[in-house]
Order: structure tokens, then C-alpha cells, then sequence
């Protein structure tokens, strides 16, 4: 599960009609067992290939399970995060009580479409062939080495800060860590708790900054890149997916079809207290148009809204379903705020939107997956960061308007380093 609900049960957990994985059929390269795990990363050493190398590159995301045997551990973790399900004082009484009520039935879902979520196998990939680039690109702070830390499935932030012990970074020989998020558009409920469940880890395992600001002997140094909603390769490799999917349309009808970006929605409440994320989704849907030369309409539409409280709409169902009826059956779906396929596009987007469409004017573009293009575009985005040394972007210091968490604070201080920590407002 890349993304979401982050802040409410979704709809389909809370009517057993969920999905939470992939499909049967991919890349053949990414066809191994659904329990394998991520590639052995060898030991390094701090002065190996370049004067600032090694460098691990983490990626991060929400994660989802692999097979149906992991779907109630996965629950469990998701229904025990109060910051992502807020469910009062009984949340560790009623969050695994939900979990296991849920899961025969979703474990059936997942056995439906192919028995696990993909998420896994696409980032290890992802992740994976970025390095290889960057190897070429940054010698100077080659090798790059990739991880996985996902939040409620493996591996786990913790297991994959263990791993970067194993490997020789921290634990008194220092190195250099980067915190990669793979959700393009900076939300508190994604990124933002990702960032929260790293910077716990840290402390736990490597030890708090002293009051002066300064590091344990040998920590890892951390940096982040929090964001990056419009960057030119994405945006490129949004736009040759849909205009891959426009040409299966007849030529001459091929400019009238509409293009419905689609991502998931945010309660009112959250969106009101200054989460950028609708912000940040706009200027990717509106880079997107920019660069296929405004040829179609299109509109900005989220899905998956839960529960009776308002939600940042219009909804991508209700969407599909209101076009469909005044005569427009030529649509194409945009998951927009998606770096690969996962419940969202697999389940909610292709078994439920589509199918109750009912007519074959109803498509999807593809997801970036594998995609030569977003691969390279990731590795553009990472050698950047590195080259310019910074530790997050100047957005990431400033907290949402309405933000009260004296946790969102500390993780910000933290991020931001001794020099711009007193900037985190």
C-alpha cells in the first residue's frame, strides 16, 4: 500500500471490500518469491570509492503486504499508528481488534488479484537501478547502496536501520544517509510520518543530539529530500504514459478525450490546517498539462474519502460515474499522486471505477512502475541533492499553520540541522 488514509480508516477496510496488493502479471525480472527479500548489500567501508562515499540511498514509502500471510501484521501496524488513525485512548485495544476482523477478508481480496502488493518488489527495483546510475553520475560519493524502509509492512524502518549497521554505516564509523520519499507531493500524513518514524528510530538507536546540537561519535548524518511535485522528469514520464494511453483511442477523437487526474483525498480538517499536499498535487497535474500543450480537458479529482466528515473532493467515482451519464465515455485515468501500482490503482481505480463504469471509453494510464524515464528522473533528482549538500528543502522547515505536534517539531529541528534549526517554525 503506497498510499493512504492517512488520517481515517479507509472505506474499503471498513467493509471488508478491500484489496491492498498488485496485480498477477509483472516485469518478469521482478518475478521472485513473494518472501524474498531485498538484495544482500555488502559491507563498505567510509573511505571506499570517493572522497564522500559511501552513500546509502533509502527510500521510503508506506509499504504494503506482499502475500496474505502478512496481511495481519500489516493491519495491525496500521490500525496502532494514532497519527495516521487517530482512535483515542483504546487505540491499542481497538486498533488490533479492527485487524483481525478485517483480515480474512482481505486476505481473500489479495488472493483475488495475484496474492500480495507489488509495492515492495517496484521500490527494491526502483531504488536499485537509481543507484546504478548514480554511480556513474557522482563517483565522489559512489558506492551507492539502496534501501526499503516502509512504515507497516517489511522491511520496517527499524529493520532497515539495522541493516545499515550491518552494512557499516553508524555505530561509531559515520557515513552519509539519504532519506529519499516516494510520495512526490509533501503531505504530514506520508512523508511527514515517515519522517517522524525515522527520526524515532535514530534516537533510539543511535542516540539524541546533545543539547549544543552536536552528533553521537560516528552517528550517520542524514539528509532529506522531502518533495519534488514538479520535477521535469517526472513530469515527462507522467506525460508519455498518458499519451501512450491516448493512442489507443481513434485519431480523431483522440483530443476530445478527458483526462481525470486522480489522488487520494484528505479530510477537510487536515487540508484547513495548511497540509500542502492539495497545493503540491495541483502544480504536478498543471506541469503535466504544460507539457502535453493543454491538447485535452482535464480535471484534478481524489478518491478513496471515508466516513461522514467533509473531504477534499470531487470525488473520482462520483467523477467518472457523473461523466459517463451526460455522454462522456472517453476518459482517461491519471494516478497522479502514484510512483507505482498498489491498492489505489489495482483495486480501487481498475475493479471498482472502471468496472462500474461499464464502458470501454474508461481507461487508465499506466503507472511509472519500471518506466526508463521516472528511473532516471529519480537518479536527476538524488545526484542534485547531493550535489548541492543540502539537508532538506526550505519548505520543510516551515510546520502547517494549524500544526500543534511538538513531534512534527523535533523531527524538523532534527532534519534541518544545527544551522537551520532555529528557522522551524
Amino acid at each position: 500500500m503506497s498510499f493512504r488514509s492517512p488520517f481515517a480508516i479507509p472505506r474499503q477496510l471498513l467493509t471488508g471490500t478491500i484489496s491492498l496488493g498488485g496485480r498477477s502479471a509483472i516485469s518478469s525480472r521482478l518475478r521472485h518469491n513473494q518472501r524474498g527479500l531485498a538484495t544482500v548489500v555488502p559491507p563498505v567501508t567510509q573511505d571506499a570509492t570517493g572522497s564522500k562515499g559511501p552513500t546509502a540511498m533509502v527510500f521510503m514509502n508506506m509499504g504494503g503486504p506482499s502475500t496474505t500471510d502478512e496481511v495481519e501484521d500489516f493491519l495491525s501496524r496500521l490500525f496502532a499508528d494514532g497519527d495516521l488513525i487517530p482512535l483515542g485512548r483504546l487505540q491499542s485495544y481497538i486498533g488490533p481488534l479492527i485487524a483481525r476482523r478485517r483480515t480474512s477478508k482481505i486476505q481473500k481480496q489479495y488472493a483475488d488479484i495475484g496474492g500480495g502488493s507489488p509495492i515492495r518488489k517496484w521500490s527494491e527495483y526502483q531504488c536499485a537501478e537509481m543507484c546504478k546510475l548514480l554511480d556513474k553520475m557522482s563517483p565522489e560519493t559512489a558506492p551507492h547502496k539502496p534501501y526499503v524502509a516502509f512504515r507497516y509492512a517489511a522491511p520496517l524502518t527499524e529493520t532497515m536501520y539495522e541493516q545499515l549497521f550491518a552494512d557499516g554505516f553508524g555505530k561509531g564509523k559515520g557515513g552519509r544517509a539519504v532519506a529519499f520519499t516516494q510520495y512526490p507531493q509533501y503531505s504530514c500524513s506520508t512523508t511527514g510520518s515517515s519522517l517522524n518514524e525515522l527520526w524515532k528510530w535514530r534516537n533510539r538507536l543511535e542516540g539524541k543530539r546533545a543539547n549544543g546540537g552536536s552528533e553521537p561519535a560516528g552517528a550517520i548524518q542524514w539528509s532529506v529530500i522531502d518533495r519534488w511535485p514538479s520535477h521535469c522528469g517526472l513530469v515527462e514520464a507522467f506525460a508519455q504514459n498518458i499519451e501512450a494511453q491516448l493512442k489507443t483511442y481513434p485519431e480523431e477523437k483522440r483530443d476530445e478525450v478527458v483526462l481525470l487526474f486522480s489522488a487520494h483525498s484528505l479530510p477537510m480538517s487536515v487540508v484547513n490546517r495548511g497540509d500542502p499536499y492539495p497545493a503540491e498535487v495541483a502544480a504536478t497535474v498543471h506541469a503535466v498539462m504544460q507539457r502535453l500543450k493543454f491538447k485535452n480537458p482535464y480535471r484534478l479529482c481524489w478518491q478513496s474519502q471515508v466516513g461522514p466528515s467533509a473531504w477534499l473532493g470531487a470525488q473520482t467515482s462520483d467523477t467518472v460515474q457523473e461523466y459517463v451519464k451526460r455522454g462522456q465515455t472517453d476518459l482517461v485515468l491519471v494516478p497522479i499522486a502514484f510512483t507505482s501500482d498498489h491498492i489505489e490503482t489495482l483495486y480501487e481505480l481498475d475493479q471498482e471505477v472502471i468496472h462500474e463504469a461499464n464502458n470501454p471509453g474508461v481507461k487508465r494510464a499506466e503507472s511509472l512502475n519500471g518506466n526508463p524515464v521516472f528511473i532516471q528522473a529519480l537518479a536527476d533528482i538524488a545526484h542534485d541533492h547531493l550535489q548541492k549538500g543540502e539537508l532538506c528543502s526550505r519548505q520543510m522547515t516551515l510546520r502547517c499553520q494549524g500544526c500543534t505536534s511538538e513531534r512534527c517539531l523535533g523531527q524538523k529541528k532534527f532534519f534541518a540541522g544545527q544551522e537551520h534549526a532555529s528557522m522551524v517554525i
